[in-house]
């Protein structure tokens, strides 16, 4: 059995949000750096071992400047030809072997599982499978055909343990 969905895209503004989102979770241990050097440098102020103002715009201007950049490479894919196929609109069909990511009826492509990271469920309903930095396939709750449709594109997450299992009680 095959989930089919509807033929949708993904739209550019999600993109960079759920890109920008993800690349944010990967990265947050790196927000501890810089607020380690502004209590480094106040502790240093405080006692007066080295009183000085400029590292705090330092630390905050290559704060911005980093995150800054993130956005921008993501905002850049969407401007790019070369990942125009990223925003076209696809079918998908589903299945516990492959992913078959289709153009119309006769083109096509196939993915395989095992490029497949992780999966995530949102609050929303939508399914986000994660591939690498910046690729990732989602599914909005609207795109399948019925509700039957989710609980089986579910079940096939769980068995490829891409999502976790409900235990009963």
């Amino acid at each position: 059995m095959a989930v089919k969905t509807k033929r949708f895209s993904l739209d550019k503004k999600k993109y960079i949000n759920i890109a920008f989102k993800q690349q944010w979770e990967a990265q947050k241990i790196w927000l501890l750096l810089p607020l380690g050097l502004l209590l480094l440098n106040a502790v240093l102020g405080v006692t007066g071992v080295y009183p000085n103002y400029w590292v705090y715009i330092l630390v905050i201007l290559a704060t911005g400047i980093y995150i800054g950049f993130w956005y921008a490479q993501f905002m850049g894919v969407t401007q790019l030809g070369q990942y125009k196929q990223l925003f076209d609109k696809y079918m998908y069909e589903i299945d516990s072997r492959q992913i078959l990511v289709k153009v119309n009826a006769k083109e096509g492509g196939i993915m395989q599982w095992d490029q497949i990271k992780s999966a995530k469920k949102d609050k929303d309903g939508s399914y986000l499978l994660h591939i690498t930095r910046g690729q990732f396939l989602h599914f909005p709750a609207d795109v399948f055909n019925s509700e039957h449709d989710v609980r089986l594109f579910e079940r096939i997450l769980k068995q490829k343990n891409l999502i976790p299992t409900e235990e009963k009680k």
